[in-house]
């Protein structure tokens, strides 16, 4: 597969992983850790495209975002 192929490739599971987090979490039906799973795959999804990409400062932001999943997960599976 070529370089730009997989950049489509994580951007298109990156974003559908984001959309079904954010619809998780704001759903506050109890899914939340699964949720947070989500948004931890997206993230790291985001993360190898800004590397492949060399888009430094996006790949900066998904691991504020990957921090944060970790920790939306601990919380809300110990609070559970």
């Amino acid at each position: 597969m070529t370089r730009q192929k997989w950049i489509t490739v994580f951007e298109w599971v990156g974003s559908g992983l984001a959309i079904a987090y954010a619809l998780l979490v704001a759903s506050n039906t109890g899914m939340e850790v699964l949720g947070f799973t989500l948004l931890l795959i997206s993230a790291l999804a985001f993360a190898v495209w800004g590397i492949i990409d060399k888009r430094w400062a996006f790949f900066v932001l998904q691991l504020f975002y990957i921090a944060s999943a970790i920790i939306g997960i601990w919380r809300w599976g110990t609070w559970g």
